[in-house]
This record gives structure tokens, C-alpha cells and sequence, in this order.
């Protein structure tokens, strides 16, 4: 294996620097969201949370795949997908090492490969859950996959450089480039996740070579943990001595780490990194509402447990009152989803709740309530799903919002539209208390909001995405 010293990037140097990157991509990122804002068109079997950047759902019929299908696999990404030539990429280790390296992707498959299945869920999943509701991509239950990962360790190519002491973090940066003013997405893991065997540098997906909306060349494998810490398109990783003080380290994918009051705002500072993911299940079988006839109902879906093994799923077709065991099949090591179903027989025709609690082999289980936070982190209350055999259930749901309470003011599209479309505003459902919040935050993030324009972009949002009643 050969390996190059680090040095600072130049314009002959095949290590292209994040300056570099910028200039060579702006261009092709300006006619890529133009491609994305013309074409509109939905993602099959996706469900398109926002056209730019680009962030999809699967649907649930296709939680019944074991490894989930690339074509189906969910999809978020905080800037535009960069354009990564692999002849001119290469992977940078720098920081608390004795011998700063780049290495080219020859050089990271002379290593030895590894393999596993691990569930990726994005933070988010089931933000669309909460009440009080959260702003935010309105995630619901398929913001997750199951895949198939192949690639180095982490361990293997920070050894190669010798980790100095004392090293605490290592920091991840990849090639995408930040939209207007909004900050870098750099992550970091705490030394021993990274020293973990079983977290890697992962360059195939499913048997393929890593798509480029999943991270081509390379992305981490943080495997257990939520999907903010497999940062994409790595190209920089820097052993550090002391926590990173980013912004999506110490303001964003921030959790109390506790209950809080439903609506409330918690100052990041008092919260901490999200890590482990939590136990959940899904029942996919059915949604919400469905109407079937009487007689044998088969009822699956899917569970997974973090970094602790799955033990069981438990399927209640009652309210609750009582659980019967779900039969289990596992997918792929402890950080894979496992497959359960249930044959159902109900006793007559009537409308019937249908929960689905999974159990860990470390003790833990679902909630019933979702733990509210701020941010609509880490849903993963029981799910229940009503099943009406063969009756009609009682009209329920929620109004749309009336889009013609107000019109757009003519500061709307430059200040709200230069970083992504109108799609991720018109999913949420928010008090003015909350869109006041999050027109801030936006601000912080980077938005270009006037003071003087300020009141007058709230009303606007609240009147026309606000909180819709129930009929």
C-alpha cells in the first residue's frame, strides 16, 4: 500500500481541499437543484420530503425486504449531493496522529475488507408522530433502512497513522459543500465508537459500489448509532484532543436526555450528542384506518434494537390489555433489523387496536407514550395501527391548512427558497410560538431574514402552515 503525506492541497496535489471543492462544484451544485426544481417529479415509490436537497422516505410495503433495496432506501442529505471524481479523491487522516496520511481508494482496498448488516434511521424518523407537533422534515416510520455494508475499519486506517495521546474524538468531513451560509456538516465519535471493530469505512452498499446519494466513495458505518453520525462522502477525518465545538455537534442532533414539557424550546447547551438508537418496531402489514374482512389476518413488520440484540416482539391486537410473542426472524447480525409476524384471527367484526412492542436482551422496551423533545429526536413509542374488520371507522384525521388565508410576501421566495424548496415548509404544522423559533433558527443556519421582515414572514407561515384542527 502506498500512502502520501499530508500536505496542504494545491492545484497539482489529488487531494482536493474543501476550497478546492467549492470552486470546482459551485456551478454543477447551482445547475443540479435547477434540474431538481424543474423536474418535480416524485421519486418512485418514495415519498419526497423535500426535492432539494434531497430527503426521501420509503413507504412502508417496503419494510417486507430483509436488506432494503437501494432503489428504496431513505435518503437525507443537509446540502446538495457533490460531484466526486474517485481518480481525484482521496481520504485525508490528520490531527492527534504520528504520521498524517492521505490514502487513495487502492490503498483503502488493500486493507482487509469487511462486511455487516446494520440499520441506518435517520434521527428524525417519526418526527410527523409528536404532539406537540416539531418542526422538521415530517418524517413518519420510513426514514430507515436495513443495508448491507462493506469496506475497512475505522480502527485499521487510524492505526496505520498512530493515534497519539490524548485523543478523545475523531472529526469527519466530507465533500459536500454548505448551501449560503449554512455551516459544514462535520460529526464527530467519541475514540472508542471509532475504535470499535464493527465501525467502518464503508465503499459498497448492497454488493454495489456505494451510490453517490448514499455517500460515494465512502461514508461511516457508525452501526447502532442514529444516522447524523454516517457522515457522507468522506474525504477529511482528524483525531482531535479535545470535543469539537461545531455546529452540528453543539447546536444541532442535540437531546435532553429527559422528559420535557410538550411545545417547550431547551437551550442546546443543556443537551447532548444523540448516540445509541433506541428499540423500536414497525407494523407495516397495515395502516392506520385499513378495512378488512373476517377471517385470518396476517400482521408483519419490523423491529430493531440499537446496539443491543433484539430478544423479542410482542403483538397485542386488544388496546394493550393483553401480548402475545410474534414470530422473529433475524437479518443479519445484532445491528440488522429483525422480520415478525403474527397470524391474527380476530373473534368478530369490530374495530380493533393493533400495537406491536419490541424487547432488547439488555431489558429495554418500548414506551407507550413518545418521550416529546424539542428537535423530534428518537421516536420510538409502541405504534398502534386501527384495524377495522369489516366496518367503516369513524371519520378522524386533521384539516389542510387553507393556502389561500394569505399570499406569499415577495421576500418569502429570497430569503426561504435559496437553500431548499417550498415542499419542506408546507409539511409542517406549527403554533406561531414555534414558527417564530424556527424562523430564528433559520436565521442562525444562515437565512439573510431582515429584522423588519421578521413579523411579517411569521404571520405568514403561522396563518398558512399552522396548526391544523381536528374536525
Amino acid at each position: 500500500m502506498t500512502l502520501k503525506l499530508l500536505k496542504a492541497p494545491s492545484q497539482n496535489s489529488g487531494y482536493l481541499g474543501k476550497d478546492d471543492m467549492h470552486r470546482r462544484q459551485l456551478l454543477a451544485l447551482a445547475a443540479t437543484a435547477s434540474a431538481q426544481l424543474i423536474s418535480g417529479a416524485p421519486k418512485k415509490d418514495m415519498i419526497v420530503r423535500a426535492a432539494r436537497p434531497e430527503d426521501l422516505e420509503m413507504t412502508l410495503p417496503n419494510f417486507r425486504h430483509a436488506i432494503t433495496p437501494i432503489e428504496n432506501f431513505f435518503v437525507r442529505s443537509h446540502h446538495y449531493v457533490p460531484k466526486v471524481e474517485l481518480n481525484d479523491w482521496r481520504l485525508a487522516i490528520s490531527g492527534q496522529v504520528t504520521t498524517p496520511a492521505t490514502f487513495t481508494m487502492a490503498d483503502l482496498k488493500k486493507m482487509p475488507r469487511v462486511e455487516l448488516v446494520s440499520v441506518l434511521e435517520c434521527a428524525g424518523n417519526g418526527r410527523a408522530l409528536y404532539e406537540a407537533t416539531v418542526p422538521g422534515l415530517q418524517w413518519e416510520y420510513g426514514a430507515v433502512g436495513n443495508g448491507r455494508w462493506a469496506g475497512v475499519r475505522l480502527a485499521d486506517v487510524l492505526r496505520r497513522c498512530g493515534i497519539k495521546q490524548p485523543a478523545i474524538e475523531v472529526l469527519f468531513d466530507g465533500a459536500d459543500v454548505p448551501i449560503g451560509k449554512m455551516p459544514e456538516f462535520k460529526r464527530t465519535v467519541p475514540l472508542n465508537k471509532a475504535l470499535h471493530p464493527d465501525t467502518i469505512l464503508a465503499y459498497e452498499m448492497n454488493g454495489e459500489e456505494l451510490p453517490v446519494a448514499h455517500g460515494f466513495p465512502l461514508r461511516l458505518i457508525a452501526p447502532g448509532w442514529a444516522g447524523d453520525s454516517w457522515v457522507k462522502w468522506v474525504t477529511k477525518i482528524e483525531v482531535l484532543d479535545k470535543e469539537f465545538d461545531g455546529f452540528f455537534m453543539k447546536t444541532a442532533y442535540r437531546h435532553p436526555g429527559k422528559n420535557v414539557s410538550p411545545g417547550s424550546a431547551v437551550d442546546p447547551a443543556k443537551m447532548s450528542p444523540l448516540t445509541s438508537l433506541r428499540i423500536k418496531s414497525v407494523i407495516a402489514s397495515h395502516q392506520d384506518g385499513a378495512v378488512v374482512p373476517l377471517g385470518p389476518i396476517k400482521l408483519w413488520g419490523v423491529a430493531w434494537s440499537g446496539e443491543s440484540p433484539l430478544s423479542a416482539v410482542e403483538v397485542s391486537t386488544d388496546n394493550g390489555r393483553s401480548w402475545r410473542p410474534a414470530a422473529v426472524r433475524a437479518s443479519g447480525g445484532k445491528y440488522g433489523w429483525s422480520q415478525w409476524s403474527y397470524e391474527w384471527k380476530p373473534g368478530q367484526e369490530a374495530y380493533y387496536q393493533v400495537m406491536a412492542r419490541a424487547r432488547s436482551a439488555g431489558g429495554d422496551s418500548q414506551p407507550f407514550v413518545p418521550e416529546w423533545n424539542p428537535s423530534g429526536y428518537a421516536h420510538n413509542a409502541v405504534p398502534t395501527v386501527g384495524i377495522d374488520v369489516a366496518n367503516t371507522p369513524p371519520a378522524s384525521g386533521l384539516k389542510p391548512a387553507n393556502p389561500a388565508l394569505t399570499e406569499p410576501p415577495a421576500e418569502f421566495k429570497s430569503t426561504c427558497m435559496v437553500c431548499h424548496g417550498s415542499d419542506v415548509i408546507e409539511q409542517q404544522r406549527l403554533t406561531r410560538g414555534q414558527w417564530e423559533r424556527e424562523v430564528d433558527k433559520m436565521v442562525r443556519w444562515g437565512a439573510d431574514v431582515k429584522p423588519e421582515f421578521r413579523s411579517q414572514l411569521v404571520d405568514f407561515l403561522s396563518n398558512r402552515w399552522g396548526i391544523r384542527p381536528r374536525k
